[in-house]
């Protein structure tokens, strides 16, 4: 089961697909939801949507060719970000491997489609890229007490791109990383959310291209703190809520290792994680002012 926000950015429809290809008759939510939110995710969302297709009570959507992709998750109250997560990352980056999980934020509106296009920033000259696994909270987590019972709190995962701006975020930062962080588009998601329940989230392929060419390649096996330790440790310190997001950090090869250049406009970034879904941007110049591309 996938799902999926289809359409304008501002206006998409919900939907979901009952299997995991791109041929898969796609069926209308409006009839059980009006977004993927957190609101739908917290009243137990996803097995509703299981029941109603075993039910066979969805309508078939039938959608016109390239009908854009939304992001798959509407408007998450926080985008919580976890640093160096991968050893051979924090090696390349010239840091130790944590003890403890790196934790910083970006602003929610950097959220955009998976196939809309990276802007540039003004004065931008050091624009980089960062597979990661995101996660989507379904329910209230504060305080967990095992990285098993937090991860009852999730309700899917997602295929997302952490787009860093390095000389804003460690030149500019203050100490802190968000300013490389935040900017407009900077946080393509998609295109599905897939179920937590029918995917291994420690077992996943992660990968980027740039242009066509490798950049990253590793597993989720490799992440120095598990999902279920970063929803605990997370818990400890905030309340996450249903909706939010949580990238759980990126494997080694991006610009900042200094083996590759940094992104310029007319670059074409992919990231995938097999199971979940691959995303394509194209960096574009930041000239234009005009309304979200959520």
């Amino acid at each position: 089961m996938r799902f999926f926000r289809r359409g304008d950015a501002g206006s998409e429809i919900p939907t979901v697909r009952d299997g995991d290809g791109d041929g898969d008759v796609e069926y209308d939510l409006r009839g059980l939801t009006s977004d993927i939110d957190g609101s739908f995710l917290a009243a137990d969302g996803i097995a509703r949507t299981r029941t109603a297709l075993e039910h066979r009570e969805l309508p078939i959507i039938t959608l016109a060719p390239g009908v854009r992709y939304g992001s798959p998750i509407a408007r998450p109250q926080a985008v919580v970000c976890i640093g160096q997560n991968y050893a051979a990352h924090a090696a390349e980056s010239g840091s130790p491997v944590p003890e403890q999980p790196i934790i910083f934020f970006k602003h929610p509106n950097a959220i955009v489609g998976p196939y809309d296009p990276i802007l540039l920033p003004r004065g931008s000259t050091r624009l980089d890229w960062e597979v990661e696994l995101g996660v989507v909270i379904r329910s209230r987590a504060s305080y967990i007490e095992s990285p098993e019972a937090a991860l009852t709190c999730v309700a899917g995962y997602i295929t997302s791109n952490d787009v860093s701006e390095r000389e804003f975020q460690i030149e500019r930062s203050g100490g802190q990383w968000s300013k490389g962080k935040s900017a407009r588009t900077f946080n393509p998601l998609g295109p599905a959310l897939v179920p937590a329940d029918e995917v291994d989230g420690q077992a996943l392929r992660l990968w980027s291209t740039v242009n066509g060419e490798a950049r990253q390649d590793s597993t989720t096996a490799d992440m120095v703190f598990s999902i279920g330790q970063l929803v605990m440790d997370l818990s400890e310190y905030l309340v996450l809520e249903p909706g939010d997001l949580i990238n759980t950090g990126t494997p080694q090869g991006v610009a900042l290792s200094g083996r590759f250049p940094y992104l310029t406009v007319g670059d074409r970034v992919e990231v995938g994680i097999d199971g979940l879904g691959s995303q394509a941007s194209v960096v574009v110049a930041s000239l234009e002012r005009g309304k979200s591309t959520a």
